[in-house]
């Protein structure tokens, strides 16, 4: 999940934390868990693997799994609905997906359900230095469209799935902040912003059935290997939705160059890709002013992906 939570992050070799309400974790808890739930696997190596997300901690354990522990509350119920969905979604899409081996009870002061995974093998792709920049779009693209594909029945609502309208009053705050923020990392031009965000909301709302959506599809939650995609991560804020949700690599990761290929493989028209191209903007926007000082990864994202909305409006104003 991209938007802001309160979050934990790696900064400059240090634990930075953006609240002071998030629980420490750290080897020694995870080995605990383990022996007492999972003793199998409470000898195997474990480390703290570095990541640029928002809500889990992840710690290496051995070469073949993950665990994965939730740093707030609101997140235990994601996992929930995620850990139903994943097996279901599995053999139904084109690049493997996070497979749950276990799953662990709160002990030892960690208050919350936690679980193992098998490990993905892969890195995560940087906006910007894209090896593969076409084949890639046709993955992401392949991906998207089979997601799509599936039925939807049971499903639970995406996050931030609804209409782009909702967004609104978060991504004008977020604008006003930039205004008042002095920042040298976090300088944007918030006039050709909000006329991006403004122009990009009266797209069209869509008026189909929803169909299954990722809805986070960051950089952090795509891995690849040799420039192509090899896996998709975190499926917490998956579910039904706007199919718009997740053209959101068009501008996050995608260079301009292969943004048509990813959008004739994704069938996607002129309002559901100016709703993508929204949902792209609001959330970098949002991001920005809060990660600026505890999660540089995602300010550097958010500013590139401001960088590229602002470009495309210029090139069809």
């Amino acid at each position: 999940m991209s938007e802001p939570p309160p979050s934990t992050e790696e900064h400059a070799g240090e634990r930075t934390k953006a609240h002071a309400d998030k629980p420490d974790i750290d080897v020694p808890l995870v080995r605990s868990l383990l022996a007492a739930q999972f003793p199998q696997w409470a000898a195997l190596p474990i480390e703290r693997f570095p990541s640029a997300g928002t809500v889990n901690e992840v710690f290496r354990l051995g070469d073949d799994m993950a665990v994965r522990l939730p740093r707030r509350a609101a997140s235990t119920e994601d996992a929930a609905a995620e850990h139903r969905w994943l097996a279901w979604l599995a053999p139904r899409l084109p690049v493997p997906i996070p497979q749950v081996l276990a799953r662990g009870a709160p002990a030892d002061g960690y208050a919350w359900p936690w679980s193992v995974h098998a490990w993905l093998d892969g890195v995560n792709p940087v906006e910007g230095a894209v090896a593969q920049p076409q084949a890639l779009a046709e993955d992401l693209a392949g991906f998207v469209t089979a997601l799509r594909s599936l039925d939807p029945a049971g499903a639970p609502p995406a996050y931030r799935g609804g209409p782009l309208k909702a967004q609104d009053a978060g991504t004008r705050e977020a604008i006003d902040q930039l205004r008042s923020l002095r920042h040298p990392r976090a300088a944007v031009d918030t006039d050709a912003a909000a006329a991006a965000w403004e122009a990009d909301l009266r797209a069209p709302a869509w008026d189909g059935p929803p169909v299954w959506v990722h809805a986070d599809l960051m950089p952090g939650n795509l891995l690849v290997r040799d420039g192509r995609l090899s896996a998709v991560i975190d499926f917490e804020c998956a579910g039904a939705g706007d199919p718009a949700c997740d053209l959101i690599p068009a501008w996050n990761l995608l260079p301009a160059r292969a943004r048509d290929a990813f959008r004739a493989a994704t069938g996607a028209d002129d309002a559901t890709w100016a709703r993508g191209r929204g949902r792209a903007l609001s959330m970098a926007l949002i991001q920005l002013p809060y990660y600026v000082d505890t999660n540089p990864v995602m300010a550097a994202n958010a500013r590139h992906v401001i960088r590229e909305v602002l470009a495309d409006h210029a090139r069809t104003s």
